[in-house]
């Protein structure tokens, strides 16, 4: 087995904790189905960092290290994916957009939706 230096294994332990606390559930969490047939799936933004660093240093003969590793996660809820009756929509719960490119983004899902409609009302009609 390859022997780690103590930088290695620190960092190799903090990424192994960062890995454990976020997984795919916390961008996207678990279902709720409601009463009436509505699903919600809450969806959340996850942003983290991360440090390290570490020096060998000489100690009267032997060597010493010194180091020290960090990190930080920031996970916000920015809304929730509504599915009603086979149409998927987003609830932002985020503060409105600032810019027109962030309006179009956001509008973007609901523009995907009608164009789907309308082409599929089109099919219907060269159908008939």
């Amino acid at each position: 087995m390859e022997q780690l230096n103590p930088m290695s294994e620190m960092m190799r332990v903090s990424m192994t904790k960062i890995k454990e606390m976020i997984d795919v559930n916390t961008v996207v969490g678990e279902p709720i189905t409601t009463p009436e047939g509505i699903t919600l799936i809450p969806v959340s933004r996850v942003s983290f960092g991360f440090g390290s660093g570490g020096s060998d240093l000489p100690i009267k003969s032997r060597a010493g290290f010194g180091g020290g590793t960090g990190a930080g996660i920031r996970i916000d809820p920015i809304g929730f994916l509504i599915i009603k009756d086979g149409s998927v929509r987003m609830l932002n719960i985020m503060p409105p957009p600032n810019t027109t490119l962030d309006r179009v983004l956001d509008m973007l899902p609901t523009l995907m939706d009608k164009a789907e409609s309308i082409n599929e009302k089109r099919k219907a009609g060269k159908e008939e």
